[in-house]
């Protein structure tokens, strides 16, 4: 099966929203040859993560919690915070959450490319807009 590289712009689009339909097109569910045990998707392509946006107080009551692996170790911090640090993790996050909790979903995961800015090192794949 010949991949697909498909690329959106984040920018002034919900989280939520824009994550289900990037895990959709990773899943490989908008081929009518899907198989559910099969890596059949696309690659996704990300810009402007910093971007993205949330309804309601999500901005500041959002929390996104990490662990040291020591005792005492969580460490949390609001969507706002993330957003300024590191805007990619957002989206990687949103998305993973959506894929199988297995090794095929991190096969899949594998497929999903997101950068900060408007740039992106694949312009030789040419990848087509998304279709949202």
């Amino acid at each position: 099966v010949s991949k697909k590289w498909y690329i959106v712009d984040a920018t002034n689009m919900r989280l939520g929203r824009l994550a289900s339909t990037i895990a959709y097109y990773l899943r490989g569910k908008d081929s009518p040859m899907f198989t559910p045990s099969l890596d059949m998707g696309s690659y996704v392509i990300v810009v402007n993560s910093e971007k993205v946006g949330v309804t309601g107080r999500k901005r500041t009551d959002k929390l996104y919690r990490r662990h040291s692996g020591r005792p005492g170790g969580l460490k949390e911090e609001t969507f706002d915070h993330l957003q300024k640090r590191i805007p990619e993790r957002i989206v990687e996050h949103a998305v993973r959450g959506m894929l199988p909790k297995n090794r095929l979903g991190r096969a899949m995961f594998r497929k999903l490319k997101v950068f900060k800015g408007g740039d992106h090192p694949h312009g030789a794949q040419k990848p087509e807009p998304l279709p949202i």
